[in-house]
């Protein structure tokens, strides 16, 4: 990936240390297989990431606005407790919460370099831009790359850095992924670091179920997207008339699952493979988990992945954890 520099602002790449699946791996393990599922990732196209701004502002959708709510009140006590000379946002898309942060930073004379890291140049730069326009001291050094994909070659400089990983996109880990990345960026960690970690927590199942199908059709639109992707980049022929959008609470894992329900048998072809797929009416694809915690399960994965609670601040409107933990 070619350095990049707009404004000063300059995206070094972050080059990835174990191997990730490409999207053929990705499909020919998940789809031709007698459980049907695809990673998540694959929702985030052009169209995919817009439609998911949209779901942000859908009044069911409470995740957004209660976290950038909660960080709100909680920023001056994070960094009054963290002092850092560093923030590093895990998946920082539009740098949107980080606002409140640096509106504390301001207020307690902190002013540390901010280092978003995530997979597009473009929108990190146009965001640095827009954050160093309202707060005239940061400095931004965005990281490009993929997170899942090893964090050994991550940059982590001395002085106190506050690692960021926020939107409760934890929950779209499973048990051990989620200890095994937060382990990751333990190793990355000095004593005197810190980690902020945003987390959905159990609720009404009403609630849950209305955020991931709102009245609206934006997250069925952006679960439906996924076939364009596929027929896109696999030269696959899907029909969207013939799939709907499911997503419901499974109490037993206390996680919201997002499907694509074939709703009539059809035959799925993938030029690009030079394979084909049977659907039958019912057979589902999985899309998408989304894990809901209770404070006492959120710390045991922070313990259990090396980590020490130092501050839980929690909504209660609807329940909503950010967890500040060191190294153990």
């Amino acid at each position: 990936m070619d350095t990049q520099v707009v404004n000063e602002i300059i995206c070094r790449p972050v080059h990835p240390t174990k191997s990730i699946p490409s999207l053929t791996d990705d499909v020919t393990a998940g789809l031709f297989a007698s459980v049907k599922q695809l990673p998540a990732k694959y929702f985030y196209d052009d169209r995919g990431s817009a439609l998911f701004d949209r779901i942000c502002d859908e009044p069911e959708y409470y995740p957004t606005r209660t976290e950038d709510a909660l960080l709100e009140s909680s920023a001056r006590d994070i960094i009054a407790s963290v002092a850092p000379a560093r923030i590093i946002e895990f998946g920082s898309g539009m740098s949107r919460k980080i606002r409140h942060l640096f509106k504390a930073c301001s207020e307690l004379e902190c002013y540390p370099t901010y280092v978003p890291f995530d997979v597009c140049d473009d929108v990190m730069i146009k965001s640095g831009e827009a954050l160093t326009e309202k707060f005239a001291w940061l400095d931004v050094a965005p990281l490009s790359g993929d997170y899942t994909a090893g964090l050994g070659n991550l940059p982590v400089s001395g002085g106190q850095n506050l690692l960021m990983f926020l939107g409760g996109t934890i929950g779209n880990f499973t048990e051990e992924q989620g200890i095994a990345f937060l382990s990751e960026m333990r190793e990355l960690m000095s004593s005197t670091d810190q980690l902020l970690l945003g987390a959905d927590r159990l609720k009404d199942p009403d609630v849950l179920h209305a955020a991931y199908n709102d009245g609206a059709g934006i997250t069925a639109a952006f679960n439906l997207n996924l076939l364009e992707v596929l027929n896109r980049e696999l030269n696959a022929n899907f029909d969207r008339a013939n799939f709907e959008h499911y997503a419901f609470y499974n109490p037993a894992e206390n996680q919201i699952e997002m499907h694509l329900v074939c709703m009539r048998d059809q035959e799925v072809h993938f030029d690009a493979l030079q394979r084909s797929l049977t659907f039958k009416e019912g057979d589902a694809i999985r899309t998408e988990i989304s894990r809901k915690f209770t404070r006492e399960t959120l710390e045991a994965m922070l313990i259990r992945a090396g980590f020490e609670i130092r501050s839980h601040y929690e909504s209660s409107a609807y329940p909503f954890s950010l967890a500040l933990a060191a190294p153990s």
